[in-house]
């Protein structure tokens, strides 16, 4: 798609304030692509007093009423759904299938939940004397990144949408392309004017400025836990709602009883799905020592099959590119065994923000590898000695976000998941469910998105008392 060198706000497309501009880069040959606008704080101020003058208006639109729009929102999603697969490649260098499968596909779905969610959820109940009222909090800050860039703008602005909510979205500065074309779709579908506004713009300037306005009623935020914790801090300075989706260190326990080839392949296509960049991701394998071994020499062929431009893209940028070769230059100064990949840059890719599918070996649970989130195509396999020992390695960071327990019977890794300190837990591969729940315990974050309980997230309470 064409970049729009403009703001998407009250309905139209509009010359933002400052002249400053963003370059988008494909990281795959490192060339500029498209600029869009800096916007600054007054682009965000123009933004929020859109949404607010949209919000009577769709608040009290009839919840009916707000679901048909969505699902036309869906449709023009699914319609432009090559188009966003391109958008996502070239910006975020996903490889085509993946774009395809995961960044088109995802936010159609996603989408068409909360179309049927805005029908059908109780927005008013009766509990005794009492009629409760669940209400629209009023005008929300989204501000999204880069590594699922239209599946978190949708897990973000549909739900807001779907109670009543209206919307300024900051999107991610590597990924503003399919920001834009969502705004198209928000168009197309028919969508009343200021109920959704775009400012693309630096997190510092405008993003700052979306958490720090005093008429954004909620922030939700997605990205790492460190300017988390400033957004938190400034929202609760504010009394201001917040909802963050934050880092994670998810530990992927192998049981011994599990079929542990399909484990560690399954394992290692979750690490380097996406590059490695998922917030999700079981970057922590943990196996029964006796199994170690074996363990090993399976991860380092599975990691291999993974060593092509063509089955992993790059890193989104040169800077997450040197971050990522620096935690694994820490992995083998701090004793770790490199049994695939590893630091240099990879052969098969002449330019481009590549990182080699790597796996360590010998991780002990203090190992900064096994404690902070790489955000990359790294994986660490640590061993453990009993299901006590396992238990205490998963749940031994400041995280809480995901994980994966495996075993021959569904009720043996259920037993052990539900003493996990995680907010979702993959059971033998259990698939992804857009209507379950996603977020996480500790570090990982505040609140939940997807699903009624990311739809509530966006509702507060009134009770009338008869």
């Amino acid at each position: 798609m064409k970049a729009h060198d403009a703001l998407f706000i009250a309905g139209a497309w509009r010359e933002a304030a400052g002249s400053g501009s963003i370059e988008v880069v494909n990281p795959v040959d490192e060339q500029v692509i498209g600029t869009v606008p800096a916007g600054d704080a007054t682009d965000v101020d123009t933004a929020v007093r859109a949404a607010r003058a949209a919000f009577p208006g769709w608040a009290a639109t009839p919840p009916a009423e707000r679901s048909a729009l969505l699902a036309a929102l869906r449709d023009r999603l699914a319609d432009r759904a090559e188009e966003i697969a391109e958008t996502v490649t070239a910006e975020l260098g996903a490889p085509p299938v993946f774009a395809q499968k995961v960044h088109a596909g995802l936010p159609v779905a996603v989408t068409g939940t909360f179309a049927e969610l805005a029908a059908s959820y109780p927005f008013e109940e009766t509990i005794g004397n009492s009629t409760v009222l669940h209400e629209p909090v009023g005008v929300v800050g989204a501000i999204t990144p880069w590594n699922y860039p239209l599946h978190q703008i949708t897990a973000k602005v549909v739900p807001a949408l779907a109670a009543g909510c209206t919307v300024v979205l900051k999107p991610a500065e590597d990924t503003p392309l399919v920001a834009q074309l969502f705004a198209e779709c928000v168009a197309a579908a028919g969508l009343p004017d200021g109920v959704f506004n775009l400012v693309t713009g630096l997190g510092p300037v405008a993003g700052q400025a979306l958490v720090e306005h005093p008429g954004v009623d909620l922030l939700s935020f997605t990205g790492s836990t460190a300017v988390g914790r400033q957004v938190g801090a400034a929202a609760g300075a504010a009394v201001k709602r917040v909802a963050l989706e934050l880092g994670g260190k998810s530990a992927n326990v192998i049981l011994p009883s599990a079929d542990l080839a399909k484990a560690i392949n399954v394992g290692v296509g979750n690490v380097m799905s996406n590059s490695g960049q998922t917030c999700s991701a079981w970057t922590r394998m943990l196996v029964h020592t006796d199994q170690y071994d074996e363990a090993v020499a399976l991860a380092a062929t599975a990691a291999a099959k993974y060593a092509s431009a063509d089955r992993m893209g790059p890193l989104v940028n040169a800077r997450q590119r040197e971050r990522v070769r620096g935690y694994i230059e820490q992995g083998v100064r701090e004793g770790a065994r490199l049994v695939a990949g590893g630091a240099d840059a990879p052969s098969y890719a002449e330019t481009g923000y590549y990182v080699q599918p790597t796996v360590f070996a010998d991780v002990t649970p203090d190992m900064t590898i096994a404690q902070e989130e790489i955000f990359g195509p790294v994986l660490s396999l640590l061993r453990y000695e009993d299901e006590a020992d396992a238990l205490r390695i998963a749940n031994g960071t400041v995280y809480g976000l995901a994980g994966a327990v495996w075993a021959a019977e569904p009720a043996e890794a259920e037993a052990f998941a539900r003493k996990l300190e995680t907010g979702q837990v993959d059971i033998n591969g259990g698939r992804f469910n857009p209507l379950a729940p996603f977020g996480g315990y500790k570090q990982s974050g505040v609140g939940r998105e997807l699903g009624r309980h990311g739809l509530a997230e966006y509702l507060q309470t009134k009770s009338l008392q008869f």
